[in-house]
C-alpha cells in the first residue's frame, strides 16, 4: 500500500491520500481517528459503481446512521439545483458539523459531494473515495469542489480539503479502455508539465497502465498524485503556480461546454484535444521545439490517443467557442490566459501568455 501526505500551503492541516489494492477495510478506523464525534454519514454513491461495493461500505459503517444518495454521474446533473436539493434533504435529518459526507464515485460525484460538504453549515467533514482513474489522479487532489453553470464548467465552487482520500484500484477493474484513457490523459498531462523522467517512463509503460497491470498502475497513480500534490501544496488557492495544471484545459472546458457535456466526448478526451491544441500553439508561437511536439504526439500515436482535431471542430462555431474560453475562471481581463509548453517538464509562467480573441480564432482556423 502506497501513502502520500499532502501538505496544503498556508494551513496546518494535511490529509493522506492512500493508494492500494483492496484497502477499503481501513475506512472505519480512519473515520474514528479523523472525524471523532461523527454519528451521521451521508454517502453520495455513483450509479455506475457496482452495488457490491456499496454493500461492503454499508457493512463497514453499520454503527453509523447512513443516508445514501445514488447519483447519476452526468455533468448536466452537476448543477446548483442538485446542490440545493441535497442540502435540504440533509438538513432535514439533523445533520451537524461533526458529521461526515463521503463521496464514492468519479469526479462528478466527488465535485458535487465536496461542494455540498463545503457549504453545509459552513463546512463539514469530507472523505473522498474516487472510483475512476481520472478521479484518482486528478479531481480527488487539491480540494477543488464545484458545479456547472449554463455559462461554463465548474464556475460555481469552493476550496474544501478532504479529511482523507482512499484510492482503491479494485474499483478500476470494471473500467473500459475508453475510461482508462480518460484518466490517463491527466497522468500524461502531469508528466508533460512537470516531470520529464516520468514522461519517459510513460513512453515505455503506458500500455501496461492502460491494460491495468497492478504494479505499473499503482506507480503511475502514485507519481501523478505526487506531482499534482506538490503543485497544490505550493499554491492551494490557485493564485499562480497551480494554474500550470490547466495546460490544455482552457480549450478542453470550452469543448465540453460547447458539446453540452454529451458523452461522445468525455473529459479526458477533451483534455487530450486541448493538450494537442496547446502544444501546436506553443510551436506556432515558437515557445517549444518541433522535437517537443513530436515526442508528445509519438505517445499519442503509440497509445491511439489521436483526438482528430478536424472531426471534433468541424461543426463548432469558433466565435461562440472562443466566447466560452473567455469565461474561463483563470481569466481576469478581456484576454484569454493560456498555459503553453516550453519543453517536456516545463510550461510557461502563469499569466505571461494572454491572447486576444482574434489571435485565438486565427490560430484555430490555421490548425483545423
Amino acid at each position: 500500500m502506497k501513502k502520500i501526505s499532502i501538505k496544503i500551503k498556508g494551513e496546518e492541516k494535511s490529509y493522506n491520500l492512500i493508494i492500494g489494492k483492496n484497502i477499503l477495510n481501513i475506512l472505519p478506523k480512519k473515520i474514528n481517528d479523523l472525524c471523532s464525534g461523527t454519528k451521521n454519514i451521508v454517502i453520495f454513491f455513483d450509479g455506475n459503481v457496482s452495488q457490491v461495493h456499496l454493500k461492503k461500505i454499508k457493512s463497514l459503517l453499520k454503527k453509523y446512521k447512513l443516508t445514501i444518495f445514488k447519483i447519476n454521474p452526468s455533468e448536466k446533473f452537476k448543477n446548483f439545483n442538485s446542490v440545493n436539493y441535497f442540502l435540504e434533504r440533509i438538513m432535514s435529518k439533523n445533520f451537524n458539523r461533526s458529521d461526515l459526507v463521503i463521496a464514492i464515485g468519479g469526479g462528478i460525484v466527488g465535485d458535487l459531494a465536496g461542494f455540498v460538504a463545503s457549504v453545509l453549515k459552513r463546512g463539514v467533514h469530507f472523505i473522498n473515495i474516487p472510483t475512476t482513474l481520472l478521479a484518482q489522479v486528478d479531481s480527488s487532489i487539491g480540494g477543488k469542489t464545484g458545479v456547472n453553470s449554463r455559462n461554463g464548467k465548474n464556475l460555481i465552487g469552493s476550496f474544501h480539503q478532504p479529511k482523507l482520500v482512499i484510492s482503491d484500484i479494485n474499483f478500476l477493474n470494471t473500467l473500459s479502455k475508453r475510461q482508462m484513457i480518460c484518466g490517463y490523459a491527466e497522468i500524461l498531462k502531469h508528466a508533460i508539465i512537470k516531470d520529464i523522467k516520468f514522461f519517459k517512463w510513460l513512453k515505455l509503460n503506458s500500455s501496461f497502465v492502460l491494460n491495468k497491470n497492478k504494479t505499473k498502475l499503482i506507480y503511475a497513480i502514485k507519481r501523478s498524485c505526487e506531482i499534482k500534490s506538490e503543485i497544490v501544496r505550493r499554491d492551494a488557492n490557485e493564485k499562480n503556480l497551480r494554474m500550470i495544471l490547466n495546460f490544455g484545459h482552457t480549450f478542453a472546458h470550452a469543448i465540453e461546454t460547447k458539446n453540452n457535456y454529451k458523452k461522445n466526448i468525455n473529459h479526458g478526451e477533451a483534455v487530450l484535444l486541448g493538450m494537442e491544441i496547446a502544444t501546436k500553439f506553443s510551436l506556432n508561437r515558437k515557445i517549444c521545439s518541433i522535437k517537443t511536439e513530436e515526442e508528445i504526439f509519438e505517445v499519442f500515436k503509440k497509445n491511439k490517443l489521436n483526438s482528430n482535431l478536424r472531426k471534433n471542430f468541424s461543426k463548432i462555431n469558433l466565435k461562440s467557442f472562443i466566447n466560452l474560453m473567455k469565461k474561463d475562471k483563470k481569466n481576469n481581463d478581456e484576454k484569454i490566459n493560456l498555459i503553453l509548453l516550453k519543453k517536456i517538464g516545463m510550461t510557461t509562467i502563469p499569466g505571461t501568455q494572454k491572447f486576444k480573441s482574434t489571435q485565438i480564432e486565427t490560430y484555430l482556423k490555421k490548425i483545423i
